[in-house]
């Protein structure tokens, strides 16, 4: 990464050309997403931590990422690994130390990279003081949380929940709690009570917090679930047969756009990175919170293309890769946002399978699918983001026993799953919980061939708190930079690409070959800069018309491939309507025209 990537504007340099582009530096940025547990662990307790985090940060350097986005670190009883936060101002023991945390921030400085924190504001833990005093009754604190009574009758006197809303865990939104009498609110675990934003002392207390982690040098924030923040009043019942019961209310909550809007009014400015998760959110929406006219957000994570392989039953109801679907969602997304806003693109992280295995081909063709997703991922309009162990075609993992299984969401469905009678064992339910369990990528990284990957330190008896998935020994960082043909080295070359060119930041996007059942096919353009890339998804061998080909009055150069140039023609070939490509399994292919 050279100095120029991040002056002090936060924006690369121009050099001679004229172009009037919004140039903002987390829009030129590739981001790496840390998931701390499972990253490194230095000192053999089996958990990663941030001094583990210290230790590769000359690798994340050497990759050429320019933004780490840390999970959470914050003290929390872990029920949700991390996202049940008991304080905010706290580094969880097994995580390190402030000390620590202080350390990292100067190295990704002083390397020229840049630091994004988890803000998770929905909720909190049960353990936080905002909730203990909150349950005890202190007025100050009482209506910092979703308290209310039982309706009708029900067991003890506690009556029936206040409403039908159940929670994106399985299960009931509401829990009754014996202290204070009354039910409270928790859209996920029961640990995790949501927070009153129609309180403004919670609002203002959330604003202290954010402005102390920014001023301590952050540069930015992802934030968790942001638009579920605002509930309606009076909290109406939800309708139970439109999918998650309750979520038309508070899925973009009728005050969520007025909330982040003041958050960043108070907070927050253009220069600080601001990732908003957002759940049931489509691109006409997502307008509404990004771009000139929206909340002042930079960007969000949605979950639309992460749905094109699931059925009507959603996401443990799985089905196989729609392509024709999946070209409409990103289609729609990058037209949509071209103008105003901005794209986050990411086809795995914390919360999702592996992509490779879900996208592309764990097994013969791990190599190659593990390339054309990154082909994908960074030539699209928008800022990519890389999850660990991504860059190396890390896979999903197996669960034999049910015991094995970490993830609460997860444990949860299986429960649901046998308690209804749908599924008579374990082992019948077990290929779906394989197949979406976010417990898929929050196996310990792979750095090696060694015990365990190479994850632990040499002190403590190193068992990580997840198992290392099995094929370690031959998937893994160091075989990886060793083999100059590896999927590490195909990423390395995408960033340098990325930031040299800015086709691929800033580029226009059409779509091309739009029914073609396999290929998805498209043009960026950026005056006089453009590239075709062309992708095939399957392990098939289809050839794909692209006239835009043969507009060139030259032709076209092959500028990236995911099978290296092959022939001369880089597998294409010319024909009367345009241009033919045959394309490999899970091939590939970038041309500059």
């Amino acid at each position: 990464m050279s100095d120029a990537s991040r002056s002090d504007s936060g924006t690369r340099p121009t050099g001679d050309s004229d172009r009037d582009l919004e140039r903002r530096w987390w829009k030129e940025a590739v981001v790496y997403q840390i998931y701390p547990r499972s990253f490194n662990d230095s000192n053999g307790d089996g958990i990663g931590d941030i001094p583990g985090i210290l230790e590769k940060v000359d690798y994340l350097e050497a990759l050429g990422v320019d933004v780490v986005w840390l999970n959470p670190v914050y003290e929390s009883p872990m029920a949700d690994n991390g996202y049940d936060i008991a304080d905010y101002r706290s580094i969880h023991p097994e995580f390190g130390t402030m000390d620590d945390w202080e350390r990292l921030l100067e190295e990704l400085h002083a390397r020229d990279m840049r630091l994004i924190m988890d803000l998770v504001v929905n909720h909190t833990s049960d353990e936080h003081e905002w909730f203990v005093r909150s349950r005890e009754g202190d007025p100050e604190y009482a209506d910092y949380y979703y308290w209310r009574e039982g309706r009708g009758d029900g067991p003890g006197g506690k009556g029936q929940p206040p409403n039908n809303w159940n929670s994106f865990f399985e299960g009931p939104a509401w829990t009754y709690d014996d202290e204070r009498g009354e039910y409270y609110l928790h859209l996920f675990d029961e640990k995790q009570p949501d927070l009153n934003w129609r309180n403004e002392a919670v609002r203002e207390s959330v604003y202290e917090m954010m402005t102390w982690w920014l001023e301590q040098g952050i540069d930015g924030f992802r934030m968790d679930v942001i638009n579920l923040i605002s509930k309606p009043e009076g909290l109406p019942d939800g309708d139970p047969d439109e999918g998650l019961t309750g979520a038309e209310h508070f899925t973009n909550g009728p005050r969520s756009g007025q909330y982040i809007d003041e958050m960043c009014e108070r907070v927050l400015s253009e220069e600080e990175m601001t990732v908003g998760e957002m759940v049931g959110v489509d691109a006409e929406t997502a307008r509404e919170y990004v771009g000139g006219d929206g909340s002042g957000l930079s960007m969000l994570i949605h979950f639309e293309h992460m749905g094109v392989d699931t059925g009507d039953g959603g996401k443990w109801d799985v089905e196989e890769l729609d392509l024709l679907e999946f070209k409409d969602v990103i289609t729609d997304w990058q037209e949509t946002l071209a103008d105003e806003g901005w794209n986050c693109l990411y086809l795995s992280n914390h919360d999702q399978p592996r992509a490779v295995s879900r996208f592309g081909d764990d097994g013969e063709y791990r190599r190659e699918s593990g390339k054309l997703l990154a082909t994908f991922l960074f030539t699209l309009q928008g800022t990519p983001f890389v999850y660990q162990g991504q860059e190396i075609g890390m896979t999903n993992t197996t669960f034999e026993t049910r015991d094995e299984i970490r993830d609460v969401e997860a444990a949860n469905f299986v429960e649901a799953a046998l308690e209804s009678g749908e599924y008579d064992s374990y082992e019948e339910v077990r290929p779906i919980v394989e197949a979406r369990s976010r417990d898929n990528a929050r196996t310990p990284m792979q750095w090696s061939d060694e015990p365990h990957a190479g994850f632990t330190g040499e002190e403590g008896d190193g068992e990580p708190w997840l198992p290392v998935n099995d094929d370690s020994e031959a998937v893994n960082v160091a075989a990886a930079r060793a083999d100059g043909d590896s999927i590490w080295h195909y990423y390395r070359e995408l960033i340098d690409l990325r930031e040299r060119r800015d086709v691929f930041v800033y580029g226009d996007y059409e779509l091309l070959a739009p029914d073609h059942p396999e290929v998805f096919a498209y043009r960026r353009t950026l005056e006089d800069e453009t590239l075709v890339v062309a992708c095939n998804f399957f392990d098939g061998e289809p050839t794909v018309e692209l006239p835009a080909l043969a507009e060139a009055e030259e032709s076209p150069d092959l500028l990236l491939g995911t099978h290296g140039h092959g022939d001369e023609n880089g597998g294409r070939r010319r024909s009367d309507s345009g241009a033919t490509l045959e394309l490999r399994p899970y091939e590939a292919r970038v041309y500059e025209l």
